[in-house]
C-alpha cells in the first residue's frame, strides 16, 4: 500500500496513483522510502539495507551498475568503482587492495604514494635509475649521486632551475648569490663540548666529529634557495628536494602528487617553463 507522505493518504493501486496525487497536491513522498517496493523506513541506511537485501533498486540504478561502500554498516553508493574507492579511502582511511585501514587520512594518503602503489615510476634523465617519488630522484641528483651527471649539486640544480622559472614561482631571486657548494667547512676537536662535538651556529651536539663535519657542510645552515608556490604558504626551503618533498605532501595544497611527478623531468632537463 503505498502512502502520501502528507496526508498519510493510501494508493492501493500503485505507486503512480500516489505520485500523481503528490504532484498535484503539492505534498510529499515518504522520506526514505523503497524505490521498487512501498516499505519505507525511519533513516536512509535503513532503506539502503533493505534494497541492498532484496535488490530493490530502480531500473536507472540498475543500467548505472551502482557500486557500494565494502565497508561494513555504512551503504554509500556510486556509479563508478573509481568514486568508491575515493569514498572508502576519504571517509573510512581504508585501502581496499590491502584490506587495511588507517588512522588518519595523512597516514593512508602516504601509504598510497608509497612504493607499495606507485611502484618506482620516476627515473633520472641521465641514469635512469627509478624512483617512487620525484623527491628521492630530486636529492639523487642534488647530492651529485648520478654517475653520468656528477657535475650536479645544490649550486647547479639551482642555476638551471632560475633559468627556467624567471618569474619566481619556486626560486628565490637571489641575483648576487655567488654559490656555497664549493665551500668547506671542517670542525676541530675544540668542538668537544664533554658531551658531544658541538655546532656553534645551532649548539647541536654529535657523538663523532665526522657526524659534525658532515652537518657543518649539510645545506642545514645555507641560504634558503626555494618557496613554496602558494603564498599564503610561506614556506621556504634550502635544497630542491626539500620543496619537491612539500609539494608532494600536498599538506598546503598548492599542487597534487600527481602533477608533480608529471612535471619534475622539466624541471631539471628539457627546455620549458616551469610551472605546476
Amino acid at each position: 500500500m503505498f502512502e502520501c507522505g502528507t496526508c498519510g493518504k493510501e494508493f492501493p493501486a500503485g505507486p503512480h496513483a500516489r505520485d500523481n496525487h503528490c504532484r498535484s497536491t503539492g505534498h510529499d513522498w515518504p522520506d526514505f522510502e523503497c524505490d521498487t517496493c512501498d516499505r519505507y523506513f525511519r533513516s536512509e541506511s535503513a532503506r539502503l539495507q533493505h534494497m541492498r537485501d532484496l535488490g530493490h533498486f530502480d531500473q536507472q540504478d540498475c543500467e548505472s551498475e551502482v557500486e557500494w561502500c565494502s565497508l561494513q554498516h555504512c551503504y554509500f553508493t556510486a556509479a563508478t568503482h573509481n568514486d568508491i574507492k575515493d569514498h572508502e579511502v576519504r571517509e573510512h582511511f581504508f585501502c581496499r587492495e590491502c584490506d587495511r585501514l588507517f588512522d588518519n587520512y595523512n597516514n593512508i594518503k602516504m601509504h598510497l604514494n608509497s612504493r607499495t602503489h606507485r611502484g618506482q615510476s620516476v627515473k633520472c634523465p641521465f641514469c635512469s635509475v627509478a624512483y617512487t617519488t620525484a623527491t628521492g630522484m630530486t636529492h639523487h641528483l642534488e647530492c651529485g649521486a648520478c654517475p653520468r651527471a656528477q657535475g650536479l649539486n645544490r649550486d647547479e640544480i639551482y642555476r638551471i632551475v632560475r633559468s627556467k622559472d624567471p618569474n619566481g614561482m619556486i626560486s628565490k631571486k637571489l641575483i648576487t648569490w655567488p654559490g656555497e657548494s664549493n665551500v668547506k667547512y671542517e670542525a676541530t676537536s675544540r668542538t668537544w663540548n664533554g658531551h658531544g662535538y658541538e655546532c656553534y651556529l645551532c649548539n647541536r651536539a654529535f657523538s663523532a666529529l665526522h657526524g659534525l663535519n658532515a652537518h657543518l657542510n649539510s645545506p642545514a645552515h645555507q641560504q634558503a634557495l626555494y618557496h613554496c608556490p602558494k603564498r599564503s604558504c610561506g614556506s621556504d626551503f634550502k635544497t630542491l628536494a626539500a620543496i619537491i618533498n612539500h609539494l608532494e605532501s600536498e599538506s598546503c595544497g598548492a599542487t597534487r602528487f600527481d602533477t608533480v611527478q608529471r612535471r619534475i623531468g622539466d624541471i631539471v632537463t628539457g627546455n620549458r617553463l616551469i610551472s605546476f
